[in-house]
């Protein structure tokens, strides 16, 4: 079997299945069953890569269990890890904001099993459904505000290490 390709559980997912996902928590049933036409239940081995820095975003996954390494190109040193994403958390943001390019890489640190989402029907079922779209929008914005205090707050401790300390 080759490393970089997913596999695919043939378990339906349901709405009920994504109430369980705590980014999904306090959404109403029916959002989470427009979310659940949308949804695989997909597993991933170690070293996965998920997508690479400019990549077109067509899907995104909500981590069941595993750990993600979200990456950035440097020119000169190759990708540099920039934050890690487990069980619980939403990997990708880039599929609901034009030009729906890929802002940062991400690869499986670990055997990854998560809800894989087509970026295209949730997005033109928040073009639909703006209270559905409002919903969607409202919790990626939640995700983009947490990391990106945690990238500041990061930025700031390695602001004040000595010289060579790093």
């Amino acid at each position: 079997m080759d490393d970089n390709l997913a596999v695919i559980a043939m378990i339906e997912v349901t709405a009920a299945a994504l109430a369980a996902h705590s980014f999904l928590h306090g959404m109403s049933r029916d959002h989470r069953a427009v979310l659940a036409q949308a949804a695989s239940d997909v597993g991933f081995p170690a070293g996965h890569r998920f997508f690479e820095d400019g990549g077109h975003a067509t899907r995104f996954w909500l981590v069941q269990s595993g750990h993600v390494t979200v990456d950035v190109h440097v020119p000169g040193q190759g990708r540099v890890p920039i934050d890690t994403i487990g069980m619980g958390e939403l990997i990708g943001w880039s599929w609901l904001f034009p030009p729906f390019t890929w802002a940062f890489g991400a690869v499986a640190a670990s055997s990854v099993e998560a809800f894989e989402f087509d970026a295209r029907t949730v997005r033109a079922r928040c073009t639909s459904d703006p209270a559905f779209g409002y919903e969607v929008t409202w919790r990626v914005a939640e995700v983009l505000t947490k990391r990106l205090k945690s990238t500041r707050s990061r930025l700031i401790t390695a602001s004040i290490q000595p010289v060579g300390a790093c």
